[in-house]
């Protein structure tokens, strides 16, 4: 037989969750049991921010630059993945307006805050092979944001997991847009 005791004394009496939750209403959502460092996180997540500002950004002007016969559809899986950045970019400036910050989204200084590039254009070749190389940075970024946020917040733990499947997901498809277009795989 199980010992429903056991199973219940790590959870807290609602009565005490209760007299927490009417304290420092001020704090939003932000509660005494949040284990990560509030201002760093935010520090962070702006980084999140500038990056997935200028992944838009960059998507963006290759949908309006891809030239070729293929472009059309190139350009339109631009357009798509520009529209995935700015939901991901929506989420950590939300998640940032939770923890009781404010988003950046100054277009000064945009370049030097993201972990990414803007790019610079080109063939479609060229800014296939910029968009998979800007997704690989991502990708790394985020899985180290990931580990650092563990269990300490899982909330936006959680949020950088979903992004980071979508961008696993774009690298694929620039890998295989690249592939249909040198015939060949820019990565091994």
């Amino acid at each position: 037989m199980i010992d429903a005791t056991k199973e219940t004394a790590f959870l807290t009496d609602v009565k005490t969750l209760r007299a927490r939750a009417k304290k420092a209403l001020d704090d939003g959502a932000v509660m005494p049991s949040y284990q990560g460092d509030v201002e760093k996180t935010i520090a962070l997540l702006q980084t999140v921010v500038a990056t997935e500002l200028v992944c838009v950004l960059r998507y963006q002007m290759h949908a309006i630059a891809a030239e070729g016969i293929t472009s059309k559809s190139v350009a339109a899986e631009f357009k798509e993945h520009a529209d995935s950045e700015h939901e991901h970019m929506l989420m950590a400036a939300e998640r940032i307006d939770q923890l009781g910050g404010v988003p950046n989204l100054d277009p000064d200084g945009l370049a030097s805050r993201a972990a990414t590039e803007y790019g610079k254009g080109g063939d479609l070749v060229q800014m296939l092979k910029d968009n998979l190389v800007a997704e690989r940075l991502v990708i790394e970024h985020y899985q180290e944001l990931i580990r650092y946020f563990g269990d300490n917040d899982p909330t936006t733990r959680i949020m950088l997991e979903h992004i980071l499947a979508e961008e696993e997901d774009h690298a694929s498809d620039m890998h295989d847009l690249l592939v249909a277009h040198e015939g060949q795989p820019f990565l091994k």
